[in-house]
Order: structure tokens, then C-alpha cells, then sequence
């Protein structure tokens, strides 16, 4: 497996380099974009770590996302939440801030390589529950008659989870740490963004949502007819 690493300080990525070959991943290293995608569509990674220090992170993560699904985990400087959470909107698996745990980050980095290995593998069985009918191999959701969505890495797993355990309340906190992994800061912000994302596929009407209920203080529901 192969992971595609962008960086632009040197010392950085020798260490950024060496917890992706401890997460087991033979490493495309390089600082331009640009020169990294063509050899993206050559080995077909497992996963992008994108920890530049200059240039707009999440133009970034949507040109990564537009040509592969794979995890995309983002260093990044800023602090600010909006910033942050912009990064998830765009298509980032897990965003880290500087400065930051090496032992974190790798098991950061493991959980999302063996996400990507479970969660979407074609071995899993379609999964329909009401009117969703949710397809692993593709990766894609159909409502009724209407043509299937594409959903991306997190789209998956959140609806995933909540098909499984439909009828049950998850509480936010839960559904953080099955989709995402581990919890941090934000969480439920991200988890919003999600979800709403999710509706502007599934439901009928997203602001009034049916299928995808929120429990207020308490986590998300899945209801199905």
C-alpha cells in the first residue's frame, strides 16, 4: 500500500515519512501538488497526508478528493474552527493542528488506513433499510427509484452506522468515534456538516429533514418507513 505525501520543509517530511511507513505505507513524497497527482493515478495510494506550510489547504483537498476517494488526513497551522471545519466540508478524513503528537498522528494515520480497508470493502453486503438501499462496492445510496448519490469516505461511514442501528438514538459522541476514530474539539460541529450533507442526498426536503432526525443534546436518528 501507498501513501501520498505532501510537504514542503524537509526535516518534516523525514518524520511525517517515517510514521507512514510505520502505519505500514510506502511513501510518494513531494512538494508540488501538481507533480504528486500523476503519481496518484499511477499507484493508486491508500491514503494522502498533506502537512504544506503555505498555499490554501482546502483547494488542496479538493482537487485530491475530486481524483481518488481514498482517506485524506491535513496538518494544518491554523487555528481558527471555521477554517478547520471547512477543511471536512471539502472532503479531509482527519485534520490535525500544529503542533502535534507524533504517537497521536500514526494512530491517527492506522485508524484510517484500516477504515478504508473495512468499511469500503466490496465484500460487504448491500444494506437496505426502508426506502435507503445503501451499496458498499460503489459506495453510493439510492432512495426509491431515484438515481444512487456517490457518497464520500465520511458520508459512508456515518450512514452506515446509523442504518445499522436504526430506530436507536446514537449519541454525538459515539458517532464520532465510529466514523472518525478517535474524538477532539469540533466534534460535533463536524458531525453536523456531515449529516447535512448526507440529507442533501437522502431527504425528500433537507430542511425538513425525515429519514436523518435530530435529537436535540443528544445525537441523530434514523428513521425509516
Amino acid at each position: 500500500m501507498h501513501a501520498l505525501l505532501l510537504c514542503d520543509d524537509a526535516d518534516e517530511t523525514a518524520i511525517l515519512a517515517l510514521l507512514l511507513q510505520r502505519a505500514g505505507l510506502v511513501v510518494i513524497s513531494g512538494r508540488d501538488l501538481g507533480r504528486l497527482l500523476p503519481r496518484w493515478a499511477e499507484q493508486q495510494p491508500s491514503l494522502a497526508l498533506l502537512a504544506p506550510h503555505v498555499g490554501p489547504l482546502d483547494a488542496m483537498v479538493e482537487r485530491i478528493r475530486a481524483a481518488a476517494e481514498a482517506p485524506i488526513a491535513v496538518i494544518a497551522n491554523t487555528q481558527d474552527e471555521e477554517a478547520l471545519c471547512r477543511l471536512y466540508e471539502v472532503g479531509a478524513d482527519a485534520v490535525v493542528q500544529r503542533p502535534y503528537s507524533a504517537r497521536l498522528l500514526l494512530m491517527q494515520l492506522r485508524t484510517l488506513v484500516r477504515r478504508s480497508q473495512s468499511l469500503t470493502s466490496p465484500l460487504l453486503p448491500k444494506l437496505t433499510v426502508g426506502d435507503l438501499c445503501l451499496d458498499p462496492a460503489t459506495r453510493s445510496v439510492q432512495v426509491q427509484d431515484r438515481a444512487a448519490r456517490h457518497l464520500t469516505q465520511l458520508e459512508f461511514r456515518l450512514l452506515y452506522t446509523l442504518m445499522v442501528h436504526q430506530g436507536q438514538t446514537l449519541p454525538t459522541p459515539t458517532i464520532v468515534e465510529r466514523v472518525w476514530g478517535y474524538d477532539g474539539e469540533g466534534s460535533s460541529q463536524l458531525v453536523r456538516q456531515v449529516v447535512s450533507r448526507l440529507r442533501a442526498k437522502i431527504e425528500e426536503d433537507p430542511r425538513n429533514p425525515q429519514t436523518i432526525v435530530t435529537v436535540p443534546g443528544v445525537g441523530y436518528l434514523l428513521v425509516a418507513e
